[in-house]
């Protein structure tokens, strides 16, 4: 493949698949044609493309149970458990966390719109958009490292990324995204309390999410819904997203809510997402409706309540599958649209907020990975030299696993685990302190609340005292 895998792993992100563009390369490192063996290819147009596979397929997890190993685990943290690397995604979670960034076109979109229910539409169609990554990926990411990093700068796509897994129990992973434009900073905490439950492993979202749209000096802030893996013991997994998400515009009052509707007995909920936007005296201002797996649209309030209204008294309303034709003529972007077909009901007069990327054919053997996230852990020859050494493309067992080298990757992961874990009890008969080095504990000061700040300096690239943990 052309990667160097002793020293080039990537954990589970979504950043990872920008990395290539995130550094400033040589010109002449970075002008060849590599796209069967891992390295980036120039297009005629100089803009990089990144690999559209992986190098080796997903390894089948047909033969492995499940149940063996989480059956002693009902009702328990999971993060304090370990799995066996054949349940994971040759990804760290820090990366997993980059693949916010997927969709950054909204982001774009809410700078450059001036009216302020615009900005909170396309703020809301960014947050879904967030999770739509996560559809039909079962695979589990890698716990980070306590000190371990993730970097992606993406000039193509104008914005730079960095995180760090600021804790180890509880798990936290902080992250600071901003705008090479100085249009935007992103930025959050998060911590992922895991339980299974029988025949479920529930995800509930911890940490506040920040969003700040520097040119109308906005901050919005919100927490992601709550995911569930089901069939875990039999049958094929599937995963849900459920709960309540509250965007907040600390500047203006607008407030967006959106319900991700649990699946139900019968699976009619399944995937949907409702809401609405109301500005500070609770007025309502437009209603949200779509699937956090396909599409979101939005259409002013007394619309939806009329056709809602007629669907209850029995009006022969078929369901409309909104096609990419009937998407030309809703909106002006139909060059950004993918060849899918939505299964969404369709409200005529509604406006297209944001649809969902096509994944690539060979998606299903490659940990149903989107071609954002099969580019995350991508590493060029070179980089090694700039990346910070706690980089997860540099992690050994992830970087092996992503190689099809499964014996390898789960020596390699046990090794780790075990290296940070002696280093733990090390710092404890010292009475040592952990220090981070990005980022330190702060208050969010939009929600008050306690939050990971950046600390600022990565890109000064500094990282003569950074720890050695792998």
């Amino acid at each position: 493949t052309g990667f160097d895998s002793d020293n080039s792993s990537g954990d589970f992100s979504e950043a990872n698949h920008k990395v290539p563009e995130m550094l400033d390369l040589d010109p002449h490192q970075s002008n060849r044609t590599g796209k069967h063996n891992g390295e980036t290819e120039i297009q005629e147009n100089g803009i990089k493309r990144h690999r559209t596979s992986l190098p080796a397929p997903m390894f089948s997890r047909s033969d492995f149970s499940v149940w063996s190993i989480l059956k002693k685990c009902i009702g328990l943290e999971l993060s304090k458990i370990t799995m066996p690397i054949v349940f994971n995604e040759p990804l760290s979670f820090l990366q997993r966390i980059t693949e916010y960034m997927e969709h950054i076109y909204l982001i774009n979109k809410a700078c450059s719109h001036a009216d302020p229910l615009e900005r909170m539409q396309s703020v809301a169609a960014f947050a879904v958009s967030a999770v739509a990554s996560q559809w039909e990926r079962t695979g589990k990411p890698f716990n980070p490292l306590l000190g371990e990093t993730y970097e992606l700068t993406r000039t193509d796509l104008g914005f730079r990324f960095i995180s760090e897994q600021v804790s180890h129990h509880p798990p936290i992973s902080a992250f600071y995204s901003e705008g090479l434009n100085k249009d935007f900073i992103f930025h959050g905490s998060i911590y992922p309390k895991l339980k299974f439950w029988g025949k479920s492993i529930e995800a509930e979202p911890r940490g506040t999410i920040t969003l700040e749209l520097l040119k109308h000096n906005e901050a919005y802030t919100w927490t992601n819904p709550t995911c569930c893996v089901h069939n875990v013991i039999i049958g094929k997994l599937w995963l849900e997203q459920y709960g309540t998400v509250e965007i907040v515009n600390h500047s203006t009052g607008d407030k967006c809510v959106l319900n991700f509707k649990p699946c139900g007995l019968f699976g009619k909920e399944l995937h949907r997402v409702e809401g609405y936007i109301q500005d500070k005296h609770r007025k309502k201002l437009c209603v949200i409706y779509g699937k956090w797996t396909e599409c979101l649209w939005c259409t002013d309030p007394t619309t939806y309540e009329t056709y809602k209204k007629n669907e209850k008294k029995g009006g022969e309303q078929k369901k409309k599958l909104v096609s990419e034709d009937d998407l030309k003529s809703e909106n002006d972007e139909a060059d950004d649209m993918p060849e899918i077909q939505d299964t969404v009901q369709f409200i005529p007069g509604s406006k297209l907020l944001w649809r969902i990327n096509c994944r690539p054919p060979n998606s299903s053997q490659m940990y149903n990975f989107t071609s954002f996230a099969v580019s995350l852990n991508e590493l060029e020859k070179g980089m090694e030299a700039i990346l910070a050494p706690t980089d997860c493309r540099l992690r050994p067992d992830i970087r092996n696993m992503e190689n099809g080298n499964m014996d390898v990757a789960s020596k390699e992961k046990e090794r780790l685990e075990e290296k940070q874990r002696a280093a733990r009890k090390e710092r404890a008969k010292d009475e040592v302190e952990w220090h981070t080095r990005w980022f330190h504990q702060g208050t969010n000061p939009y929600t008050g609340t306690s939050d990971w700040l950046y600390s600022g300096g990565y890109f000064d690239r500094n990282f003569s005292d950074c720890p050695d943990i792998y």
